[in-house]
């Protein structure tokens, strides 16, 4: 067991794990660490605890201290700068012509580093831009170029939940969602209803995907023949998942057919295969989403 603490950046949505080197730290408190990027500030999340060794990316790097006013000063002089920058930044993409879409400037805490991240359609040479920034700035420039949920995380927003954003608030890395998930919960598969604002497959069809395999692995399918524990044979007309309940159509003695709501442990079926529906429209749409989710891969702002 190691004890650490996890700090986590700006821009940077997953947690690191720090060695606290005898310091007196507890959540909330602010740090100077180092990471790959060189001396950064950062804000502790978890506070000290043990840690499974098999849990930690060795070597684990010590707090180099706790934030000073001095420190808290820089902090805050780098925001500001950075509002200059994208500005700058700006000016400079467009007396190029490029096409590209500016998002957001960093400065890292030890300012040796500016960080410019944008969006495009395609390969942008930039080249010229950075020599550009660099005359300017007088140090080192990086040009990131990010995909649309990369973009959504950095700007935020609210969802159609009426919350902020899973990517902004406290979602580290972004999981693969897929179509499968959204039929699996019974969702209307219009595009639109099931996307996020970065116009990809909304995160949180993830959160209950296991639940509902669970729940759907217990109910027939739609158009099964199942037998009551009246004894009654019928198909299946519709099921609900959450509750466990099936709408049977059975056929009574004098050949009338009646529509009759069953638990799941009332009734005896077995399980088929279920055949895949033609494509719609709103299914090719979907198809299109999941092609350019695979194309985007993972997250690109957590390098450190």
């Amino acid at each position: 067991m190691v004890n650490v603490i996890g700090v986590r950046f700006r821009r940077a949505g997953k947690i690191y794990f720090f060695d606290p080197a005898g310091l007196d730290i507890k959540q909330g408190d602010n740090v100077i660490v180092e990471t790959a990027r060189g001396i950064e500030y950062g804000s502790v999340v978890l506070g000290p605890r043990d840690v499974e060794d098999d849990k930690i990316i060795q070597p684990l790097k010590q707090v180099i201290r706790r934030a000073t006013e001095e420190d808290d000063a820089i902090e805050k002089r780098n925001k500001e700068k950075e509002k200059e920058a994208f500005q700058i930044c700006l000016e400079k993409i467009k007396k190029h012509g490029l096409e590209m879409k500016l998002i957001d400037s960093e400065y890292t805490f030890d300012n040796n580093k500016v960080l410019f991240y944008f969006t495009a359609d395609g390969r942008i040479d930039f080249r010229e831009l950075v020599k550009d920034l660099a005359s300017v700035f007088k140090t080192r420039i990086e040009l990131r170029q990010i995909g649309v949920r990369d973009e959504t995380k950095i700007v935020g927003g609210i969802g159609i939940c009426g919350r902020p954003l899973c990517c902004h608030t406290h979602l580290s890395e972004f999981a693969p969602v897929s179509i499968k998930m959204a039929k699996e919960q019974n969702l209307s598969l219009n595009p639109t209803k099931i996307s996020g604002v970065c116009g990809r497959l909304m995160c949180c069809l993830k959160n209950e995907e296991e639940a509902y395999e669970e729940l759907n692995s217990k109910l027939p399918a739609v158009g099964d023949i199942v037998t009551t524990k009246d004894n009654l044979k019928g198909e299946v007309q519709s099921v609900s998942v959450l509750k466990q309940l099936v709408k049977v159509i059975v056929t009574l003695e004098n050949d009338e057919k009646e529509v009759r709501e069953y638990k799941v442990d009332d009734l005896r079926f077995k399980q088929r295969k279920r055949k895949e529906k033609n494509p719609s429209f709103e299914d090719e749409e979907l198809r299109v989403l999941e092609l350019l989710e695979k194309k985007e891969g993972k997250s690109l702002l957590d390098d450190e």
